[in-house]
């Protein structure tokens, strides 16, 4: 019975590529339900309990890349973007096709955001500032990825 929403997202200038956001929030029925129980027995002016979330999950994907960034340092400075509000994980992914062939690394980026149900219903959710720093985060992904992808 969840309910699950994808959005794919990406900057202007990312269209046809190398980025790819996905957003992805997916709804737990139990938790909405049991909220809603929390909210009706509440007196008409008290505010909605906490403890209801919901997760919003960014995926940022990029292609493989011929000449990839030092994962520390990009972890490090993706972090610095992020901020704690918006904690990233990064991974690489080496893939070989065949024995002589060199690997190929494919960077992928996540971060999960828990969206609190009474903030939305109380419209402080503060959404913005979370989309912001992943339109920064595109934006740094956008600006390097011709050295990743030699292309300068």
């Amino acid at each position: 019975m969840r309910q699950a929403w994808e959005v794919d997202l990406h900057p202007e200038r990312a269209c046809g590529g190398p980025l790819d956001l996905h957003l992805a929030v997916e709804l737990d029925p139990r938790v909405l339900l049991s909220f809603e129980d929390a909210v009706l027995e509440l007196p008409e002016s008290s505010e909605p309990p906490d403890g209801f979330n919901v997760p919003l999950v960014f995926n940022w994907a990029m292609p493989p890349l011929p000449k990839p960034p030092d994962l520390l340092v990009f972890a490090t400075d993706l972090a610095g973007l992020g901020g704690p509000d918006l904690p990233l994980e990064v991974s690489a992914i080496d893939s070989t096709i065949s024995v002589t062939d060199a690997p190929e690394r494919t960077l992928s980026i996540m971060a999960r955001v828990e969206l609190s149900l009474a903030d939305v219903l109380m419209r402080r959710e503060g959404l913005c500032d979370t989309f912001d720093r992943c339109h920064t985060v595109s934006e740094f992904l956008l600006d390097h990825a011709p050295l990743w992808l030699d292309d300068v």
